[in-house]
C-alpha cells in the first residue's frame, strides 16, 4: 500500500460547488482520480457519505465537520446513502 503524505506547503487554488445527494455528479460516484500534482479535501458540511479508495477498497465514513484527503492520481469514489452537502477544495505545490 502506498504511504501518502500531505505536504505542508500546499496552497488551495480552486473549490467545487456545494453538492447534495440530488446534485452530486455521477462521475464522482464512479472511480476517478485527481491529476498529477493535485491534492484535494472532500469536506462534508451536513449529513455523511462514504469515501472509497479503489486501490485498497478502504472506506472512510465522512460525517459533517469531517474531511477526507485525496492524493494525486489516487483512484476513488463517493457513495451517497443519505442526505448530504459537501464540496471539494483543490491544492497544489506553489510555483
Amino acid at each position: 500500500m502506498t504511504q501518502h503524505i500531505w505536504p505542508e506547503q500546499l496552497v488551495a487554488y480552486q473549490s467545487s460547488p456545494v453538492f447534495t445527494e440530488a446534485s452530486v455528479p455521477v462521475r464522482l460516484q464512479k472511480a476517478h482520480d485527481t491529476k498529477a500534482g493535485t491534492w484535494a479535501k472532500l469536506i462534508v458540511q451536513t449529513g455523511a457519505l462514504t469515501f472509497v479508495i479503489e486501490e485498497t477498497g478502504a472506506t472512510q465514513h465522512v460525517a459533517a465537520g469531517s474531511v477526507a484527503l485525496i492524493f494525486p492520481q489516487q483512484l476513488h469514489h463517493v457513495e451517497i446513502s443519505e442526505p448530504v452537502t459537501f464540496y471539494l477544495e483543490f491544492y497544489r505545490v506553489p510555483d
